[in-house]
């Protein structure tokens, strides 16, 4: 729990006069212009939040944070009291204000699905605080009620934004006395006469509607005592969107709706539930053709109830639900929540579960704080929300990059990337996409991806779709032109680790490929990656039994051989040659060498050759002994155009990969105006060594990495 969180649950007193005390500071403020406009609307939005019983603190940033909005209270006034305390719930209420519709959209124009689901998404990923959602709904519906008088462009705005994002977001959070007047005055703006309409024929007013529910519930509540039934029955009437949206579903007219007028009851068990039918029946006439039996038998999502129709006081048709508290809780928080059957449609599995545990969060409950403090870390930490720059909500993978959101947009625009903009400053294309970043694609005239793109130690995709987007671009290509590419990608890789004794189609056989040529049209077409030719190094000289058994060495840490795994030598002293440098599982050989002990090549190395021709007595059979449990000299040669940073930069890179630095000298080639440094490390396998040399020359002024042969 936070620290400011937990003062909310032991800080009451303070907590409690919060508001009286915001309220004074904010009446004490300079008549300037706006301000009592902006307290008016702080007052406005906190009575219609008031009721959901939101915590005192959360209530003074609702009266604060329209002046907040409004530029008449800076960041800096924020951290005076009495606004101090509640300053990271006004700013959270401003970075929710920021989320709207794109910017080309035009009056009349619906948002696809997609968009708006995403956008719902949005605003519960982003939020540091869920409970600011419900200020949020709030502040939509203040904007509602004061766009009365407001030109037609502007109501209609205002219904499209509330119809696809605010309305069904508090009908997923349960907020019902916000979502009902939300849908009627955005479909009174969005389809004036229709609703006109509908109010019209109803022919009563809303209190009417209700005051006949009230006489409902009261004759069912007397007959239901009688009978000794304890149960709790409310009612609500169906508002006017709710009817327009049956009658379309239904396609009928008014007349015939047997549930504009809406009983519900919630009893003890399944016996009770079928007594208090009964009794509904005995009541009143029941309209044939209208009742459901879910208990017996449940939808498909396990929803449970009674549901019936009656012709109910003054010739009034009235639809009753019953059902036990289990099945109403399970119908509000379980797999069946009344949100998606109202709806209509399915919702991800794993979205259905956050919003429930969301809905939860609603319940006053002293342990509600506890909770809030999951929401970021535990429920939406498998996507990230970008934004494009048109305004549009992506959704994407965790540690999505911007190369997975340009291949989002389109494939084209993925293989034309060349860079981009993440809130207006340009980042590298590894970059971690973070929740509300608004990004820009950078883009070439021609498609041209990178085989490192494929590499998933790389970073630059997160995404496996859009690694099968490159991979198909690359395969596409013409084969001649994957022959020589390939060719190139296998020749700088032997380069690279001075490989010289191991014949190219043994290479391609342990990679499964018929022959070198196949290797090089696989590797020039992205099916396979320069990786994986170090992998095959590893395996096909780790097939090489090792001249004496190897014997097993409890210390990793020392730069000798028979400390990491050196078989062979008995008890002499020996030391890994500086000429060649052997990295396991490359074939080693010793040579006795005056007063040096035994040294160690590689069985290639030329110096040793030419000792063997002049002293082949001297020759001494070694193998890599526990070559697991050791790390290994390597001399790396890296040139480089010099620039602020690039060592720090190289050292980072050769600490992710395990390898450790023994030595790095640097001098300037005035040839070539390049950097030169000679680097002396201790690394475990082939495959590894590969891999940082590849990370190497991906930084930024590396021209070239390779081992000393």
């Amino acid at each position: 729990m936070s620290a400011s969180d937990a003062e909310e649950q032991g800080g009451h007193s303070d907590s409690d006069n919060i508001v009286a005390k915001l309220r004074d500071f904010l009446r004490a403020l300079p008549k300037t212009d706006g301000v009592d406009d902006a307290i008016k609307e702080g007052e406005q939005i906190a009575a219609i939040i008031e009721p959901l019983g939101l915590q005192p603190k959360i209530l003074a940033a609702v009266y604060a944070y329209p002046l907040f909005r409004g530029r008449i209270l800076k960041e800096n006034d924020l951290q005076n009291n009495p606004l101090a305390s509640i300053s990271r719930f006004i700013i959270g209420l401003e970075q929710l204000n920021q989320f709207s519709l794109p910017d080309n959209w035009q009056p009349g124009e619906a948002l696809a699905q997609q968009q708006s689901e995403a956008l719902r998404k949005m605003l519960l990923a982003v939020v540091s605080d869920v409970r600011l959602v419900l200020v949020r709904l709030a502040e939509q519906l203040y904007r509602l009620r004061e766009a009365r008088n407001a030109p037609s462009a502007v109501q209609q705005s205002l219904a499209l934004e509330t119809r696809e994002i605010y309305a069904p977001l508090a009908s997923r959070l349960g907020v019902w006395q916000l979502k009902w007047e939300l849908e009627d005055l955005a479909f009174r703006y969005d389809d004036a006469d229709t609703y006109l309409e509908i109010a019209k024929a109803l022919n009563e007013k809303r209190t009417e509607r209700e005051s006949f529910i009230e006489a409902v519930k009261q004759q069912l509540q007397e007959e239901m005592q009688a009978n000794r039934i304890n149960g709790e029955i409310s009612g609500r009437p169906k508002h006017i969107y709710s009817i327009f949206r049956k009658m379309q579903r239904k396609d009928r007219g008014l007349e015939s709706l047997h549930d504009i007028r809406a009983v519900r009851i919630l009893v003890a068990n399944v016996n009770e539930c079928y007594a208090a039918l009964g009794i509904v029946h005995s009541l009143w006439p029941y309209i044939p053709g209208e009742f459901d039996d879910y208990i017996a038998n449940p939808k498909e999502n396990d929803y449970q109830s009674l549901h019936t129709a009656v012709v109910g006081p003054q010739g009034k048709t009235v639809e009753i639900q019953i059902r036990s508290h289990d099945m109403h809780n399970h119908a509000e928080l379980g797999v069946a929540a009344h949100w998606r059957y109202k709806e209509g449609s399915a919702a991800p599995a794993a979205f259905d579960q956050k919003i429930r545990f969301l809905r939860q969060l609603l319940e006053p409950t002293d342990d509600g704080v506890d909770l809030l403090d999951q929401i970021r870390e535990d429920f939406f930490e498998d996507r990230v929300y970008a934004v494009s720059p048109k305004g549009d909500v992506v959704e994407l993978p965790a540690n999505a990059t911007p190369l997975d959101f340009a291949y989002h947009v389109h494939t084209q625009v993925g293989h034309r990337c060349r860079g981009a903009k993440i809130n207006g400053r340009i980042v590298p294309l590894t970059y971690h996409i973070q929740n509300g970043d608004q990004i820009e694609i950078l883009t070439g005239s021609q498609a041209q991806p990178s085989r490192d793109w494929l590499s998933p130690k790389l970073g630059y995709l997160a995404g496996a779709s859009a690694r099968a987007k490159v991979r198909n671009w690359f395969r596409s290509q013409d084969r001649d032109q994957h022959l020589r590419q390939g060719r190139e990608i296998l020749d700088r890789e032997l380069v690279r680790l001075s490989i010289k004794d191991i014949a190219t189609d043994d290479i391609a056989r342990k990679l499964k490929h018929k022959d070198t040529e196949a290797l090089c049209v696989s590797l020039g077409s992205g099916d396979l990656t320069s990786a994986s030719i170090a992998t095959a190094l590893h395996n096909l000289r780790g097939n090489e039994p090792p001249a004496i058994k190897p014997r097993r060495h409890s210390k990793r840490n020392e730069t000798k051989p028979n400390s990491v795994g050196v078989a062979g030598i008995g008890g002499l002293l020996c030391n890994f040659a500086r000429c060649c440098r052997p990295v396991p599982p490359e074939p080693i050989i010793g040579y006795i060498t005056q007063g040096r002990g035994v040294s160690i090549h590689r069985q290639d190395c030329g110096n040793f050759l030419g000792l063997k021709v002049r002293s082949p007595e001297r020759v001494l059979a070694t193998g890599w002994g526990d070559s697991d449990q050791g790390s290994y000299p390597v001399d790396l040669t890296l040139h480089a155009f010099d620039r602020s940073g690039l060592i720090r930069d190289i050292t980072g890179v050769l600490a992710d990969e395990g390898a450790n630095v023994l030595n790095l000298n640097t001098h300037a080639d005035k040839a070539t105006l390049q950097v030169v440094m000679s680097l002396s490390l201790e690394i475990r396998d082939l495959p590894t060594l590969s891999t940082a040399i590849t990370r190497l020359e991906q930084l930024p002024n590396v021209v070239s990495v390779r081992r000393k042969a």
